[in-house]
């Protein structure tokens, strides 16, 4: 079976789509372009690879998809500062006496 580009209105008037938000709790409405940045952010989360979302998001160019893409706050607290890494050296360094 041949593949068919669906119509932006086809999702966003789908039955399934709106009772899959009803369903999640979501108030807000849902169209396409929510459903690609959650799909995107869920991506991110889950560690998977920004060239690989590029591909699945079909952009041409990887500063699209970062501009597309959401990076959710679980990410942003797993990083660890530089700084934070150097403190325990300083801390170890042997201090002058006094």
């Amino acid at each position: 079976m041949a593949q068919r580009r669906l119509w932006v209105r086809s999702i966003r008037d789908c039955r399934a789509v709106r009772a899959a938000a009803q369903a999640a709790g979501i108030k807000k409405r849902v169209s396409p372009h929510t459903l690609r940045h959650s799909f995107a952010t869920h991506l991110l989360e889950q560690d998977v690879d920004i060239r690989v979302i590029q591909t699945l998001l079909g952009h041409a160019k990887l500063d699209t998809t970062a501009l597309y893409t959401r990076v959710a706050n679980t990410t942003i607290r797993a990083v660890t500062s530089p700084l934070d890494r150097l403190a325990p050296l300083i801390e170890g360094r042997s201090r002058p006496e006094t």
